[in-house]
């Protein structure tokens, strides 16, 4: 037995470290390297980069430059800048290619890649700037398929792409090379897939207004750059980074063309390489630590696939589905079964502030303080009833001391017509009771040139964002009061990074920070709730939650209550945790889903049809609801019991 090395054949040594990475990425069709987070894969990526263009001066040669646009490649800009900046990199020996722009696009328009490229990058370093291609949005239609060819032949003059960026879409996108793109694909003009548009939609103010065309670099001439470098971000790509790396070679994910290539690396965070095989179900590619997290995903896994409940698992089971060395280790597969089923069950509790006079050894909330403190933070006025309405209603009935807090006005999810419609109201209640209006017409009349005359994504002015919020709050207030709080427990943040105006928000402050400390202190909660969607990194949830964490970060070595405070995450309207996080799991009867329905209600401006639905053409009432459902059927099928709905919790560990 080989205890460092093994011989494969004559003349071929390798590790074991390397076999066993081999093991473990054998699904992997794809060189992978993942990094802790983006920041970091961001700053290796710029070092690479770095790396490349310095040696191509020191040979008195061009590098070549194929770049991407969109969130992703994001940081690796800023910190080429800072190495400009900061360490004297020089761009002057730098040509590059954008592999897209919308079409049509003029170059001036926010949304605009030539904008884009000027903002993060080039408008920052010292290139040339007839070195910088893009194309060209402003093209007559006629004129395009020559330009595309012109596009072709800069490239080729200049020896070829030496490193091609690439970030990857959800369709399975690169550049803007749609499902069914050819291989061999050259520079073009594209249809956009619908689901595209409507992950652009928050950029240009609704899908309506997003092009439905765009001029690409083909997959063929991204094959030809001497290195490819895929870069993806969060769990929102996860999924089909894995169709991507692990899954068959098809026109349907273009992305998969790359497996053909032999110059190609993805560079991914953890968020987005969690669906692969070696990281999602690692029993099935190496021997494992069977933590307990770890056993009990794999138990519930396994009866998942099987389509079994966990007290019906057998030996062959496991032995066959790659969990015989947890049954060697810590069998009988019964006693494995039976301890899983009995962690599952001790999630559900019907007392989300803990029950009164009860062992609360196995409940997932304590039993004392009996009644307690309980703040909500919800990111948007809404959230707080369509991610955890039922919940919010039970704390309320049960008599606990509960808080409402919106962290942010939500003014960006109005509509301009429910604008006007709202000041008409105005208007026509104010002269009813024989008030000054004359002043309210001229604002209602400014309004509605501004909103006639209004180009997608413009800010509003300063008079139409105050209604649009004030739309919001009412409905907050609504469904709070129906909920069953006093008005002394709503409470209005208005955070000031959202106060924008547009939906690339400001960075987050200390005044930010400072309005979450103050509310915290006042409340001094036992429990907090916080919107735990983590998928999108740059979306408002995420950035209200790290504020949070931030405010009990510099609360905790002050205040002697923050050590007894819980974090609970709830999921938002899009997804829910996977079954084997869930650590709190509160049953909700027919009558609550009806009285959370009614609660979401009172949010009219977001019924029917929401400013930004995503790509679920459902509402979100019909989202929640199906989400509750989902959970309680998925425990149901593990051979818990059936209940109508559930909302699922996670704690968070500060």
């Amino acid at each position: 037995m080989y205890s460092q090395k093994e011989i494969l054949g004559p003349g071929f040594i390798i590790t074991m470290e390397r076999l066993n990475l081999l093991e473990e990425t054998r699904y992997e069709k794809l060189p992978v390297t993942v990094y802790a987070n983006q920041k970091e894969a961001s700053i290796a990526v710029a070092k690479h980069i770095s790396e490349l263009i310095q040696s191509k001066s020191a040979r008195g040669e061009f590098a070549i430059l194929g770049l991407a646009t969109g969130v992703t490649p994001i940081a690796v800009y800023k910190e080429l800048v800072r190495l400009h900046l900061e360490e004297g990199l020089s761009f002057k020996n730098v040509v590059t290619f954008n592999l897209d722009e919308y079409y049509p696009m003029s170059p001036k328009a926010t949304q605009s890649y030539v904008t884009f490229m000027n903002e993060h990058l080039f408008d920052y370093i010292d290139i040339d700037k007839k070195n910088i291609h893009i194309p060209d949005g402003t093209l007559d239609a006629d004129k395009i398929a020559a330009f595309c060819i012109t596009y072709e032949q800069k490239i080729k003059h200049y020896g070829g792409l030496d490193l091609q960026l690439l970030g990857i879409g959800r369709t399975g996108h690169i550049g803007f090379n749609e499902p069914g793109s050819a291989p061999n694909s050259g520079t073009r003009v594209v249809t956009l897939d619908d689901l595209t548009r409507s992950d652009a939609s928050r950029d240009f103010g609704g899908k309506t207004n997003v092009p439905t065309k765009a001029i690409t670099m083909g997959i063929g001439t991204i094959f030809k750059a001497r290195e490819i470098i895929l870069m993806a971000w969060s769990k929102k790509k996860a999924p089909i980074i894995k169709k991507t790396i692990e899954g068959e070679m098809s026109g349907e994910v273009p992305a998969t063309y790359l497996q053909l290539a032999d110059n190609v690396e993805f560079i991914l965070d953890q968020a987005a390489a969690s669906e692969l095989t070696r990281f999602d179900t690692p029993w099935l590619v190496k021997d494992c630590l069977w933590t307990d997290p770890l056993k009990k995903k794999a138990v519930i896994w396994l009866a998942t696939a099987l389509k079994k409940p966990i007290l019906k698992l057998t030996e062959d089971d496991y032995n066959n589905h790659g969990m015989a060395q947890l049954a060697v280790e810590q069998g009988p597969v019964y006693n494995i079964n039976i301890e899983i089923f009995n962690r599952i069950q001790h999630t559900i509790t019907g007392w989300p502030g803990g029950k009164p006079n009860a062992d609360g050894s196995q409940r997932p909330e304590r039993t004392l303080p009996a009644k307690k403190r309980c703040v909500i933070f919800s990111p948007h006025p809404d959230d707080d009833v369509i991610s955890m309405g039922g919940t919010f209603i039970r704390l309320v009935d049960q008599g606990h001391e509960v808080h409402v807090a919106y962290q942010t006005s939500g003014n960006t999810a109005v509509w301009d017509d429910d604008v006007l419609r709202y000041v008409e109201f105005a208007i026509d209640f104010n002269q009813s009771m024989g008030n000054e209006t004359d002043k309210l017409i001229i604002t209602y009349e400014q309004m509605r040139r501004f909103i006639v005359q209004k180009q997608p994504n413009q800010i509003d002015t300063e008079a139409i964002r105050d209604v649009k919020g004030f739309i919001r709050k009412s409905e907050a207030i609504a469904g709070a009061r129906y909920v069953g709080l006093l008005d002394d427990y709503i409470h209005f943040m208005a955070l000031p990074f959202y106060e924008s105006g547009k939906t690339q928000k400001n960075a987050v402050s200390k005044a930010d920070i400072q309005l979450t400390i103050n509310l915290l202190r006042k409340i001094k909660p036992h429990q907090i709730f916080a919107a735990g969607d983590f998928a999108d990194p740059h979306g408002t949830h995420i950035v209200c939650f790290n504020i949070i964490l931030e405010a009990l970060s510099q609360l905790k070595d002050k205040e002697e209550w923050v050590k007894n405070c819980w974090l609970w995450m709830y999921r938002g309207a899009w997804h829910e945790f996977d079954t084997h996080e869930i650590e709190m799991a509160v049953p909700l009867s027919p009558q609550e889903v009806l009285r959370k329905r009614n609660a979401i209600f009172k949010h009219q401006s977001q019924k029917d049809k929401p400013i930004f639905p995503g790509d679920d053409a459902r509402e979100f009432w019909i989202r929640a609801e199906d989400r509750n459902r989902e959970t309680a059927r998925r425990y149901d099928e593990l051979g818990l019991a059936e209940y109508e709905a559930m909302e699922a919790f996670v704690r968070y560990w500060y």
